[in-house]
């Protein structure tokens, strides 16, 4: 009743303010689910006994603990960041003083794509100062803690300066022959725009870890050895085109371990975070070293030295297997197809809504109708329910992939290694194994470890 009362206008712009809060509850409330587990599972469940320690289950938890009360202030704050930006109408704030700054220097309003460049870097440089807080905290403060930052403050700075520069170098470009596009393209501009998009993203995807991330970390080729001699025979045995695997050191920024592979058609490389591999990570090195010197004996490389982080070899293959196993099934390229179909469905939409002035005056637009502002209003408002049924879907998928990816590993023969690799890596990363059902199911890409395992089980024990 009291929504019909009101404009057209104003009940957009209600409406787009509800649902926002509605999820923000809706994730606050499982977000307090999850966070009644992480409070009364104490002591190690029967069923994880083998699993892991009381040590390293309490970390665990004290850490999942620590990063929920984080997510639940940063969470606040950013939702009263954004109303309070709708309310007090920040958009078209920002969107004259960028229109103000270009009088300044000699533009006139009708230069739009260079109007809409400003307000983006502003945009950009606003949303990165009033995140800095709340980055330093989780960083300085709750990783450091439970003893993943391997940060400076000066590394940290140097970073995000450089990842600012680097994204404003591809970002503004970009948008700006998006504009143009959409500008000139006429009734079929939204095909031209997502053609655009299709060829920059695979683009990106195929420069980024070659061009990109070498600006960041360091990329080495893995050394000659019986690491590269099977990983090299597994890729053969499924023709996955190798043809290079990578060590980047993501050590020097954080404990957290990873590996993927990149690349089209027959140029495949697999990328392996120092982190994972027991014989490169430098946090073992380190703990040997200490250990050496606590017992006065020379510092020797041991192959039994006495390892804290990383998997050994074969457990490497079975987590490479499982990886591969996603090119294998196609899991890749099914999701390639799923984002260009989303991708052309907005764009084709966007092309039928961006026409409805009342669209822009809801948000404070009432005599101008900016492009870049109506592609925030509609791909950032306007689709926000369809975008949270379509990330809970594609959830959905992902969880779907992993057990396959996991199968896949399994006929390799990888089950016994694969599964205690998923250990590994768990306590390596503090993964708490104990989920709420709702939190997991709407959260999770990934099964929850036991899932997981008990997938693997009968395997292991063959």
């Amino acid at each position: 009743m009291v929504l019909a009362a009101m404009s057209v206008e104003r009940q957009i712009f209600y409406s787009v303010l509800l649902f926002s809060w509605v999820v923000y509850i809706w994730e606050a409330y499982l977000a307090r689910r999850q966070r009644k587990i992480y409070q009364a599972t104490r002591h190690v469940p029967a069923e994880l006994g083998n699993i892991m320690d009381p040590e390293t289950f309490e970390k665990s938890r004290l850490y999942q603990l620590d990063k929920s009360t984080f997510s639940f202030w940063s969470g606040l704050y950013s939702e009263a960041e954004g109303t309070l930006i709708l309310v007090l109408g920040g958009i078209p704030f920002l969107w004259n003083v960028s229109e103000q700054l270009l009088d300044r220097a000699g533009y006139s309003p009708e230069y739009e794509i260079l109007h809409s460049l400003v307000f983006l870097l502003l945009a950009t440089l606003f949303s990165s100062l009033t995140s800095l807080p709340w980055s330093l905290y989780n960083t300085f403060v709750i990783e450091e803690k439970h003893g993943f930052n391997q940060q400076t403050l000066g590394f940290f700075f140097k970073d995000m300066v450089k990842k600012f520069l680097v994204t404003q170098c591809i970002l503004l470009p970009v948008t700006s022959l998006l504009l143009y596009i959409i500008k000139i393209g006429g009734d079929y501009f939204f095909i031209y725009a997502w053609l655009f998009t299709l060829v920059v993203s695979l683009v990106l995807v195929t420069i980024y870890a070659d061009y990109i991330a070498p600006l960041f970390d360091k990329f080495i080729p893995l050394p000659e050895g019986e690491l590269k001699e099977s990983i090299e025979t597994m890729a053969k045995s499924i023709e996955f085109p190798l043809t290079k695997v990578y060590v980047v050191e993501g050590s020097k920024r954080s404990s957290h371990s990873n590996a993927y592979f990149y690349g089209f058609f027959k140029n495949k490389r697999i990328v392996l975070f120092d982190t994972l591999l027991e014989d490169y990570s430098p946090l073992n090195k380190a703990n040997t070293e200490e250990t050496s010197e606590n017992e006065n004996v020379d510092l020797k490389p041991k192959k039994n030295a006495n390892k804290k982080q990383g998997c050994n070899n074969p457990e490497v293959l079975a987590v490479l297997g499982h990886e591969l196993g996603h090119w294998k099934l196609g899991h890749t390229v099914k999701n390639i197809v799923i984002s260009q179909m989303n991708s052309f469905l907005c764009f084709f939409l966007f092309a039928a809504l961006i026409g409805r002035k009342e669209l822009f005056s809801a948000f404070g637009f009432n005599s101008t109708q900016p492009t870049l502002i109506g592609l925030m209003i509609i791909f950032q408002f306007i689709f926000s329910p369809y975008n949270e049924v379509l990330s809970f879907c594609l959830t959905v998928l992902s969880r779907r992939f992993e057990f396959q990816a996991d199968a896949f590993a399994r006929n390799l023969g990888k089950a016994k290694d694969l599964y205690s690799a998923l250990i590994k890596l768990n306590k390596d990363n503090l993964g708490f194994p104990v989920s709420d059902w709702m939190f997991s199911m709407w959260h999770y890409s990934h099964p929850p470890l036991l899932e997981r395992l008990q997938a693997l089980k009968v395997d292991k024990q063959n």
